[in-house]
């Protein structure tokens, strides 16, 4: 009988221990009677709702070109320049009178802007003899993105550049020209450079048919001063005597030497303009560059240039027939 006990004991042992579950395995904790089911959550905190966009200042106007058709302007320059620039002083120190004047000399040429497939594009056509024709790219506010060089390059970002940000009367801002430019002169050494930059918008009135006139007036002057060397022949130089020889100082020839110059260039700009803020174009626009050097700079004159810009009412047809053909 003690075998059989012995045996049923060790059958119940047997039992219990094969749903003995691992040791480490975890155990949900039982949840207190008084806790909800399922805890709330907590409100995200509110997201502060966007500031609204102040409204356009009534005063300020946005100034841009509108180019849905093509525009052209006749641009008229007279030009009166001397006839070569003022010479330096001699070498008994007497300045030389300034060649005479020639006449006035004008010419006329038109200004086409139109609008293209990658943005806006412009064309200068002169009329008559003597002219320079070029073209380019712009920007909507006329910045000048491709094309033209010198002189022409002046003359159409003053006549088409126009403010980046929205203006108001009294606003003022800066063109980005250069209106001396002395970096082809060989051999020259810049000592100082004084510029003045500023477009200012001095009246915004009403006009017909619901239209804005912005007037522009420009003050703008750059002068560059430095020196311009002349190489001189150096002097022949003796020969080194027999002692400098044995210690090893070869013969050798003095480098050119340069005879400085004291040189300047400077531009003026004055003018005036009426822009149609509604029609995008100017309705008149006129200014004065005069131009003064002073030095033997090459191709520099004293003089001035009037530039006078009038819209036209039409473009003429030869100017964009060949455009609409492309």
């Amino acid at each position: 009988m003690n075998r059989r006990i012995i045996g049923l004991l060790a059958t119940v042992c047997l039992a219990s221990a094969c749903k003995e579950e691992p040791v480490g395995q975890m155990q949900p904790i039982p949840r207190p009677p008084d806790m909800a089911a399922t805890p709330a959550k907590a409100d995200a905190p509110a997201r502060p709702a966007a500031a609204p966009e102040p409204p356009p200042d009534p005063s300020k106007v946005v100034l841009r070109w509108k180019l849905d058709a093509p525009t052209a302007f006749r641009l008229t320059t007279t030009s009166s320049f001397e006839s070569a620039p003022l010479a330096s002083k001699g070498k008994k120190g007497k300045q030389p009178a300034p060649a005479p004047a020639a006449g006035p000399r004008e010419t006329t040429s038109l200004f086409v802007l139109r609008k293209t497939e990658s943005g806006y594009a412009f064309q200068i056509v002169p009329q008559g003899a003597g002219g320079e024709e070029d073209q380019g790219t712009m920007s909507e506010r006329g910045f000048v993105l491709d094309g033209l060089s010198g002189p022409l390059h002046t003359t159409a970002l003053l006549v088409m550049e126009l403010p980046l940000e929205p203006v108001g009367p009294d606003a003022t801002w800066a063109l980005s020209t250069d209106l001396v430019d002395l970096s082809a002169v060989r051999n020259f050494v810049e000592k100082k450079t004084e510029r003045q930059n500023q477009v200012k918008l001095t009246a915004l009135t009403p006009a017909e048919n619901g239209e804005q006139v912005a007037t522009l007036e420009y003050d703008l002057s750059e002068r560059i001063s430095g020196s311009l060397g002349t190489p001189k022949r150096p002097a022949p130089t003796p020969k080194k005597s027999e002692k400098d020889a044995k210690k090893g100082k070869d013969d050798q020839e003095e480098e050119p030497t340069q005879s400085m110059t004291a040189v300047s260039s400077e531009m003026r700009v004055k003018a005036r303009g009426e822009f149609l803020v509604k029609a995008g174009r100017w309705r008149s626009w006129e200014g004065t560059l005069t131009t003064r050097s002073e030095g033997d700079l090459p191709g520099a004159g004293n003089g001035e240039r009037k530039l006078r810009l009038t819209p036209l009412e039409e473009v003429p047809p030869e100017l964009i027939q060949p455009q609409a053909k492309k």
